[in-house]
């Protein structure tokens, strides 16, 4: 009843655009006493192109007249007598009204609370200027619905005034039949006597001339009908246009973008369902107004009158034409997209779509769906409408299917399950462009005819930009081309052109989507997490976010350039993070276990301040994939000094031998996850149990007892506990300074040593 209630508030010209929408068809009497009720109903779910939701029409129908009825029944006094009285005449004027069409009931109940809907949100932004719309989207959906019902009422007024004008016609041909009979009895009255004829030719000429006149007058009305009928759909063409526009041109491109930015991680797209449902009432109305049109053209034809309407009527019919072309065209999309890094000898799908296909009954004549690859200027030669001799960029085995319409979903659609990129045709690569660099997309295309061959339409749909590899080895480089295509390209671009450098904010927001993708963790990159990206990527020391704003990077620094002193770029170290991450480590960044993103001498700095035994996990600077352990402990060569060290990073392949909770549980020494927390509370329930410590090297956690949680911590400073230690000199400490476990001890044969002893001996002998 909310609404009802601000409604009542309107003022002005808004107060009297909502009382306008009462009368003998809907009276104000029953929204008001009704308020509740009809806005509780689900007048959305009902669809009025839809003849099977009649029923649900009916059943609303059935209870609006109840509702009012029982309304009626509890009025008491004597106003309450002449309002019963009312509401049960109202109750018998509906039912008479809409029972033999209970969608128009709906339909008008729908354009009264939509409206009432928009004038209320009107009043409430122009009277906060400063606040934009509390929820956009409903507001735009709502605006889209309210022109369709504006075009539905043109459409109608459009049809009515062409009933009238084909009425008017067929009169007046019948009477100017009569001006012809009366002309041939005229010239038939030389045969009779001369007395009768002067008597009969005065009488006929008298007809003749009345009717002439009517005649002359009811040719200038009909001409003028025609006129009127022709700018009438002049406007509803232009409403049309305008409304197809926002839905092809904003809606429908905001999906497709959405649907790229998907590809990097972003948000689903979100389903098609209301899209089509817009451009199916789209082309229905663009029909019917073409029919129209047409109907038109005939009556001109049939009479034709001196004037400009001809000359309307060929714009008109070149409008309408190009309008639903253009609907057609456009909505031939790709549902499912292939795979953007697309691999030889390897089985992909897609799905094409064509949203007006079950309104336009193309479904009555499948129309079948070829796929084939083209390169970056094929495409380009494409949408210039240059002709390409059918060329492609290589061969695709099962590029053919058949649209299919389904019942249920009222979509027509065409899935292509099982195709395959038999071989690839590269071009002439620029530069220093490598092959992972070239793009390629797929292009589906198809015919069909509607309107009994009235209009036959060739369509084409290009995919995102793909990547072809031959080698899984290339998929790192292949899957930064299409991150950074994705990720900056503009609409309407040439394909597949796309910004040599962007600012680094901009790059900021594509890693971190594509980070909390692939991890699958709503643990994003956080601003020191960035801040030490863009220390690496620029090779700065800088801690001032500030300082990167305004900075650009470009391709070259990106995925080209080897990072100072390294033989890999930015992204494949960023990419072998997330490698690491979502194959092994998930459950700890999520845990928040992992820091990650720090170099050696924040390590440092971190540690020195924190009690001996605490360390942290930070990924490696040295090592594609890789992650480290840093931890604080005393010097065993120099008594009294305190000094960070560093293991040999582990990388998917040690992961794959053992977990990283079994590792930090093998090493005692390690006893607080910075900054002070003990580390069974953190990776005991990850840990294998000791019955299957070899079983599995990524167990999932374990709520019951492990071997973090029995195992006694050492302490600090047992001597014994670090035996194992080089000096800083010995030859075991690589170029970084990264202690390599792997040569100085044998982890895996000492744990498995370690496990075959007795219970009571193990704890025993690491509590003495």
């Amino acid at each position: 009843m909310a609404l009802w209630i601000q409604a009542q508030q309107l003022q002005g010209d808004a107060l009297h655009q909502m009382q306008s929408l009462y009368g003998q068809h809907f009276p104000i009497e029953v929204r008001h006493y009704l308020a509740q009720w009809l806005e509780a109903q689900l007048w959305d779910a009902i669809d009025l192109e839809n003849q099977q939701d009649e029923f649900k029409a009916k059943r609303l129908l059935d209870g609006l007249i109840q509702e009012l009825q029982r309304k009626a029944e509890h009025q008491m006094g004597e106003d309450g007598f002449l309002l019963k009285i009312k509401l049960g005449h109202y109750a018998t004027q509906l039912k008479s009204s809409y029972d033999p069409c209970p969608l128009e009931l709906v339909r008008c109940v729908k354009h009264i609370l939509y409206t009432e809907q928009r004038l209320v949100k009107e009043a409430s932004n122009a009277s906060s200027p400063g606040s934009g719309p509390v929820d956009g989207t409903p507001q735009r959906y709502q605006q889209i619905n309210q022109t369709f019902e504006e075009l539905r009422v043109m459409t109608q007024d459009t049809e009515n005034d062409l009933r009238k004008l084909q009425h008017s016609q067929e009169y007046f041909i019948i009477q100017y039949q009569e001006s012809l009979r009366i002309q041939a009895q005229l010239s038939s009255l030389a045969s009779i006597p001369p007395a009768e004829r002067v008597q009969r030719e005065s009488g006929l000429q008298s007809r003749k001339s009345t009717l002439e006149a009517w005649l002359t007058r009811e040719a200038n009305t009909l001409q003028k009908y025609r006129q009127e009928l022709a700018e009438k759909h002049q406007r509803t063409l232009a409403l049309l246009r305008k409304q197809q526009t926002v839905i092809v041109d904003d809606e429908l491109i905001q999906w497709k973008r959405r649907q790229q930015l998907a590809g990097n991680g972003g948000p689903s797209e979100g389903g098609l369902d209301i899209l089509q449902a817009w451009c199916e009432k789209l082309a229905d109305m663009i029909w019917q107004n073409r029919q129209q049109i047409r109907r038109v053209e005939h009556l001109t034809q049939q009479l034709p009158i001196p004037g400009p309407t001809e000359e309307l009527l060929t714009d008109l019919n070149a409008t309408v034409t190009d309008i639903i072309s253009a609907l057609v065209t456009s909505t031939f999309i790709i549902e499912k997209q292939p795979p953007q890094v697309l691999k030889t000898q390897t089985k992909f799908s897609a799905t094409v779509r064509l949203l007006v296909g079950g309104k336009l009954n193309v479904h009555m004549n499948p129309p079948q769906v070829k796929a084939t690859i083209i390169s970056e200027q094929q495409a380009k030669a494409l949408l210039k409408n240059e002709n390409t001799r059918n060329d492609s960029s290589g061969e695709i085995l099962n590029n053919n299917c058949v649209m299919e319409y389904h019942q249920t979903t009222g979509t027509l659609s065409a899935h292509f399950r099982t195709m395959s990129l038999k071989r690839i045709k590269r071009s002439d690569r620029r530069g220093a462009e490598s092959v992972t660099e070239e793009k390629f997309t797929v292009l589906f295309e198809s015919q069909f005819s509607v309107g009994g061959n009235e209009l036959v339409f060739h369509v084409k749909t290009l995919s995102l930009p793909v990547v072809v590899i031959v080698h899984g080895s290339q998929d790192n480089n292949a899957t930064a081309t299409v991150l950074w295509d994705n990720a900056f390209s503009e609409t309407g671009r040439v394909p597949f052109v796309v910004p040599d450098k962007v600012l680094w904010p901009q790059l900021c927001e594509a890693l971190n989507m594509k980070y909390k993708s692939e991890v699958q963790s709503d643990r994003g990159l956080s601003e020191d997490n960035l801040v030490f990206l863009a220390q690496k990527a620029f090779s700065s020391s800088s801690n001032n976010t500030e300082d990167y704003c305004n900075m650009t990077i470009t391709w070259s620094q990106f995925n080209r350039e080897s990072l100072p002193g390294r033989n890999f770029t930015f992204w494949q170290w960023f990419d072998g993070v997330i490698e690491l991450m979502k194959k092994h480590l998930k459950s700890h960044w999520n845990d928040g276990a992992i820091l990650g993103f720090l170099n050696k001498q924040q390590a440092q700095d971190m540690l020195m301040s924190k009690p001996n035994g605490t360390f942290l996990l930070r990924f490696s600077d040295s090592e594609i994939g890789g992650i480290t352990i840093a931890w604080v402990a005393e010097n065993p060569n120099k008594a009294g000094e305190r000094m960070v060290w560093n293991l040999m990073p582990f990388t998917t392949k040690d992961f794959s031998i053992r977990s990283l909770a079994d590792r930090i549980s093998d090493l005692n020494h390690l006893l607080f996850l910075y900054p002070s927390q003990p580390k069974e509370e953190v990776f005991s329930r990850y840990c294998t149990p000791p019955n299957c410590m070899f079983s599995s090297p990524n167990p999932e956690p374990s709520p019951g007892n492990s071997f973090m949680e029995h195992a006694a911590s050492p302490t600090v400073n047992q001597h014994n506990n670090f035996t194992i230690y080089p000096s800083m000199n010995d030859s075991m400490l690589d170029t970084e300074g990264e202690f390599d476990l792997d040569e100085t001890m044998d982890m895996a044969r000492q744990v498995e040593e370690f496990l075959r002893q007795p219970m009571e001996t193990q704890w025993s002998g690491q509590q003495s």
